[in-house]
């Protein structure tokens, strides 16, 4: 697998992070993050949805679901570093990749204007064994941010009404694609997995048994040489960048 060098950057980065529900920043490349975070890059967190079906309580409702999902995601935040939690709270579950998210996902590019854009691979399907079928909210996800971020968010012509609300065009210099089977970069992260660990911990209502989501962890990131006495860990992703 060719490598690029991810931390190329010459000055603080601001990133911002578009996926579909709370814990998608963790468990996705919570570890990552946590590492820019360290470095002193400013992350920005933008949920598409509030994650309102993400429990088999029948005595919960969404918007109780939705509440409490926001406050761990925002507990969780503080744990990797970031500056910010914002959320579209657009239906859980029903997410699409239409001209209105496109619209919306396209206004906060602009209204943000990150150096770095984060979100996820709409056309990983099958992740793996242990996750066989991707939820269609992340592959909606992922195709609504690819979508907004080239052509729309860097053209004046693509949704004008957002010129009239003050947003100027603007594209990122990269975008980092997690949740890939078609990686170009790999992220050693062995020094931040217990702090992405951590941040997934916060996410109680969607942890059942905390251990066996430890163990699950520890097993998911290792790479083949990690041992118990030298553990090692990666995240992986793809990386487009326009910068020349």
């Amino acid at each position: 697998m060719p490598k690029l060098n991810p931390h190329n950057w010459d000055k603080p980065q601001k990133i911002l992070v578009i996926l579909a529900h709370p814990d998608d920043p963790e468990f996705f490349c919570g570890a990552t993050l946590t590492k820019w975070a360290q470095a002193g890059h400013e992350i920005t967190y933008c949920l598409l949805t509030c994650g309102d079906k993400g429990s088999s309580d029948p005595n919960i409702s969404t918007d109780e679901l939705c509440q409490r999902r926001h406050k761990e995601q925002e507990n969780a935040a503080k744990i990797i570093g970031v500056k910010e939690v914002h959320f579209l709270d657009r239906p859980d579950g029903y997410l699409v990749p239409d001209m209105e998210t496109r619209r919306l996902v396209t206004r906060v590019i602009r209204q943000f204007a990150p150096d770095i854009l984060v979100t996820c691979d709409p056309t990983n399907l099958y992740p793996s064994e242990s996750y066989p079928i991707n939820h269609p909210d992340h592959r909606a996800a992922g195709q609504v941010v690819l979508d907004a971020v080239f052509p729309a968010a860097g053209s004046h012509l693509f949704f004008p009404e957002l010129l009239e609300e003050g947003y100027q065009p603007h594209r990122p210099d990269e975008v980092w694609i997690s949740v890939t089977n078609q990686a170009n970069t790999v992220v050693d992260v062995t020094e931040t997995w217990e702090i992405k660990i951590n941040a997934i911990l916060e996410h109680k209502s969607q942890v059942g048994d905390p251990e066996a989501l430890i163990e699950r962890m520890h097993k998911r990131g290792a790479t083949e040489d990690s041992t118990e006495e030298r553990p090692r860990y990666e995240e992986h992703f793809r990386v487009i960048r326009w910068r020349k």
